[in-house]
């Protein structure tokens, strides 16, 4: 198949379904203490929104297994996440996959593949690169060099990731190699097992609710571009733009960093 012929395919209907025992571990894995019992305690569990992207991973591994990227090849560009409700602490429904677009920069393909529930809609964006070039009329881009984009006006908190982040994480069922084995990591390129993008977001997302004075489980809507791998053990200090006064409805805009090096790009969230 030709690249654009991608677009719209379907990759299928399936039933999703966790208890509160998944949620909770979600939970731990981006970062929870053992002091906000609303997300580790089953009394009154409130469900983290980002946990929603575990349940929608599959349609990547779909698209894969169809023939439209081979994983080694691959990098997962960024991530959008739009909440339509919040998630029960125990559920089953179903969740439809289908490839939104494909995009060309000239060097690369990027395949926008979008799951959809009536909890949640979330776009996976799939970079292949050295796949473009397929449209004719795409002029070639020049990368943005990291960490530029708007004035930092209001810094956020730092966030100490714990060594065992990727090995947790893992077992909300992202099992790739990388994460965990040190020699898989170097056969891609990376000293040692790096962590899970989404679970970054999920750590950044986590914290970015108390400078819009919301709780983590009412976040409605985030988005990011992963710009760089995170290790586990590392020291993310997150920026923020705080929206205009009154604007609460506008989100913040934010960046991760790890040693100034700019590792969660584009960001922009928002909560109900």
């Amino acid at each position: 198949m030709q690249m654009t012929d991608w677009v719209g395919y379907k990759l299928g209907t399936r039933v999703v379904r966790y208890c509160e025992e998944d949620a909770i571990l979600y939970a731990l894995a981006v970062g929870a203490r053992a002091d906000e019992l609303p997300l580790i305690f089953e009394r009154d569990l409130k469900v983290l929104p980002t946990f929603a992207l575990t349940l929608g991973l599959w349609v990547a591994d779909a698209a894969s297994a169809a023939g439209a990227f081979v994983p080694a090849q691959a990098l997962h560009g960024s991530q959008s996440l739009t909440m339509r409700g919040s998630l029960p602490p125990t559920s089953e429904f179903e969740v439809t996959g289908h490839v939104e677009a494909v995009r060309d920069t000239g060097r690369s393909a990027i395949l926008d593949i979008v799951c959809d529930s009536d909890y949640f809609s979330a776009t996976y964006s799939i970079i292949l690169p050295g796949q473009g070039g397929f449209s004719p009329s795409t002029p070639r881009v020049k990368a943005k060099p990291e960490g530029v984009g708007r004035a930092v006006e209001h810094e956020s908190r730092t966030i100490e990731l714990s060594p065992e982040q990727a090995v947790l994480y893992r077992l909300t069922g992202d099992r790739h190699l990388i994460h965990v084995d040190p020699a898989a990591a170097q056969a891609a390129g990376f000293a040692r097992p790096i962590l899970h993008g989404l679970c970054t977001l999920g750590v950044v997302a986590k914290s970015l609710a108390e400078p819009l004075g919301a709780k983590p489980w009412e976040l409605r809507r985030i988005e990011a571009r992963f710009a760089a791998p995170v290790f586990p053990g590392s020291t993310l200090a997150v920026a923020t733009v705080q929206p205009p006064v009154g604007d609460s409805a506008a989100g913040l805009e934010y960046s991760a960093s790890v040693d100034g090096r700019c590792v969660l790009a584009d960001g922009r969230v928002s909560y109900s």
